[in-house]
């Protein structure tokens, strides 16, 4: 059988495969479905859990679904937007999950194939949808918004310091109808001294214009948002973004999760009732490795940001409090089940920091299976 078309080398694999040893056995959706490279390597190392894959790329789906037949219904697929995963696991009957991958931004084969229009490296027609059943394409962007508009796009999601140069340039270019004639208007507006360095001058223009056709950062903070309110305990989201303005939002709604959106000051007690959903594996987002790197180019820019969903508790100033919520664990039933088994202990549901309380969390786990509880 030859290989699917769709193929995509899967970024930081060990590593995120790494994470999800112990997370509950359930389905972990896999919001960038892709060629499957990741969701194959998680349904090969860890037997308890499924894989929900949803793309909105339907080339990509069906490249995945040959690869991972060999998983049965270990695997389910479904073609839509990340943030519309609510309608997945409707499809699929899936009330909660145990964990989630994103792989953010465009992947090797959209980047390869000339005529999905995505690079400026191809001569092509301007595409750049990567549901190629939606309507809106980059040749309505290029040719239909206007220089304040297309700056706009420019600055905001490629960074680029020239943004209202090359606006112009677009403008007065019109029709632009191919990938290569919009590269060479780009090229072309830029300050020769600028054109020197950082790249393919182009680089910035097409990100952004790809970015802005299929609403990437619109979706992105609906979808992590969602992600995290439909996980369970001790399930954990995994998220590789590209550029800044993925990673910015990323670290955003985390946080956000993390604090519970707490907009009390630091020093004193929360007075605001907020509710934390998640602890932050690290803080600080991980990288490829230089070997990685140097044999995958594409994998330089990735950023790694990890979370763990835990049961949701209110910040309550150094203290940490338990809030009830169907199918967390109840300390104060867990610790009467099993005090009376030979168990002894002092019951406190507040705890001097979140690690605390995760650690009790564990220890009274663990103990239940010792004298026989659930």
């Amino acid at each position: 059988m030859n290989p699917p078309r769709f193929h995509h080398l899967p970024v930081m694999a060990e590593e995120i495969v790494a994470l999800f040893e112990h997370v509950p056995p359930g389905i972990v959706l896999d919001a960038t479905l892709g060629g499957g490279g990741h969701a194959e390597q998680l349904l090969e190392r860890w037997p308890q859990i499924g894989i929900l894959g949803i793309d909105r790329d339907e080339s990509a789906l069906a490249a995945a679904q040959e690869r991972l037949a060999r998983f049965g219904d270990r695997f389910r697929a479904h073609h839509c937007r990340f943030d519309r995963l609510e309608i997945a696991m409707e499809a699929f009957d899936i009330n909660s999950l145990s964990g989630a991958v994103f792989d953010l931004g465009v992947s090797s084969p959209q980047l390869d194939l000339a005529e999905r229009g995505f690079s400026y490296r191809n001569d092509a027609a301007l595409d750049m949808r990567m549901d190629q059943s939606q309507p809106w394409s980059a040749a309505d962007v290029v040719n239909g918004y206007s220089a304040a508009d297309l700056a706009r796009v420019l600055h905001q999601f490629g960074d680029e310091r020239f943004a209202k140069r090359i606006a112009s340039a677009i403008v007065a270019a019109r029709p632009i109808e191919t990938t290569s004639q919009l590269a060479e208007v780009v090229v072309a507006a830029i300050p020769a001294a600028a054109r020197r360095t950082g790249g393919h001058p182009a680089k910035r223009t097409f990100q952004a214009i790809r970015i802005e056709v299929n609403g990437e950062l619109e979706a992105l903070p609906v979808a992590l948002d969602a992600t995290i309110g439909r996980m369970r305990p001790g399930g954990r989201i995994a998220v590789l973004s590209y550029h800044s303005g993925e990673d910015r939002i990323v670290k955003d709604r985390l946080r956000e999760a993390e604090s519970g959106g707490c907009s009390c000051p630091p020093e004193l007690p929360c007075v605001c009732d907020a509710v934390q959903t998640v602890r932050l594996v690290r803080g600080v987002p991980r990288q490829p490795s230089r070997e990685e790197r140097a044999a995958n180019p594409r994998a330089a820019s990735a950023r790694l940001r990890v979370a763990e969903r835990i049961a949701d508790c209110f910040r309550l100033g150094h203290e940490v409090h338990l809030k009830p919520g169907d199918g967390d664990l109840d300390f104060a039933d867990m610790f009467r089940r099993i005090e009376g088994k030979g168990f002894t202990g002092h019951y406190t549901n507040a705890f001097a920091t979140l690690d605390d309380m995760l650690a009790a969390r564990d220890y009274l786990v663990a103990q239940a299976a010792k004298v026989g509880v659930k």
